[in-house]
């Protein structure tokens, strides 16, 4: 980093105030906003069950996927109402923590 990526400068409603950036700050990953229709693991598990399809319609809060973590089963429910876009996981598989299991349009 230069002197001039270093520090920034705030400027609030009782004045201008300098700050030092932190290395880590400087090389953090951009925002990206999440996509709503995308539906993801929210614990590392194995999928258990679909019942979503992909072509039906699915309604806010309706069980879309089960899925088993530390011996309990998860119910992975559509955060809106939509048609079901793609299924990407088959039952059995090994999921990760934020893979998206179903799209929702």
């Amino acid at each position: 980093m230069n002197e001039k990526e270093r520090f920034s400068e705030i400027v609030l409603e009782n004045g201008a105030f300098e700050t030092h950036v932190t290395r880590k700050f400087a090389l953090r990953k951009p925002y990206q906003k999440q996509d709503p229709g995308a539906v993801k693991a929210v614990i590392p598990g194995i999928v258990t069950e679909i019942i979503a399809k992909a072509g039906s319609p699915v309604k806010h809060g309706e069980t879309m996927v089960i899925l088993e973590a530390m011996k309990m089963l998860n119910r992975i429910m559509a955060p809106l109402d939509g048609t079901v876009k793609a299924v990407h996981v088959k039952v059995g598989e090994k999921v990760v923590k934020g893979q998206v299991l179903v799209e929702i349009k």
